[in-house]
């Protein structure tokens, strides 16, 4: 079997619930990196940082070894390959709290700016957001359960078989 790379990020930093559920969904396939805004970057959009020095550090978090940077999501995108030494098979980003429907959220929103970067740099790329403001309703097991096997499944489909037809990486 190739072992896949896949950049684990979200544009809410390293406390988001969200966060573990992607990681535990797609750690089984693939070498998995996580690295995230060390604070919460909420509509940033495509937003990169030109005018101060990106800084990185480590920190483990519930067994989740990841790396902070003092950037933005499309920052991540960015620097992670040359900080991680590889090429990313796949970047999912997410889980957002909150749903990013209409296109003013959609343009402005980290979580999607981070999957868009992907996609411009050729990677394939997914954003994931649940509908749902309330951090305590995503930790429930039947919702965790639910996205986690969601998420598991659409990255697996597009490690082993690519973006659909029509979709531009």
């Amino acid at each position: 079997m190739v072992m896949r790379n896949i950049l684990v990020t979200n544009d809410d930093g390293p406390f988001s619930p969200g966060l573990k559920l992607l990681y535990e969904s797609v750690r089984e396939l693939g070498e998995v990196k996580v690295m995230v805004p060390e604070t919460p970057k909420s509509a940033s959009g495509l937003g990169i940082t030109l005018h101060k020095p990106l800084r990185v550090h480590k920190l483990t978090l519930d067994d989740v070894k990841m790396y902070l940077i003092n950037g933005t999501p499309s920052d991540i995108v960015h620097v992670a390959s040359a900080i991680f030494g590889e090429r990313f098979d796949l970047v999912v980003s997410g889980v957002n709290l909150g749903d990013n429907t209409s296109v003013q959220v959609v343009l402005s929103s980290g979580t999607v700016g981070a999957a868009v970067q992907a996609a411009l740099e050729g990677i394939p790329a997914i954003a994931f957001s649940y509908a749902e403001d309330d951090p305590e309703s995503i930790q429930r097991e039947d919702v965790a359960s639910m996205i986690k096997s969601f998420v598991e499944k659409l990255s697996r489909i597009i490690l082993e078989e690519g973006m659909p037809e029509g979709v531009d990486v």
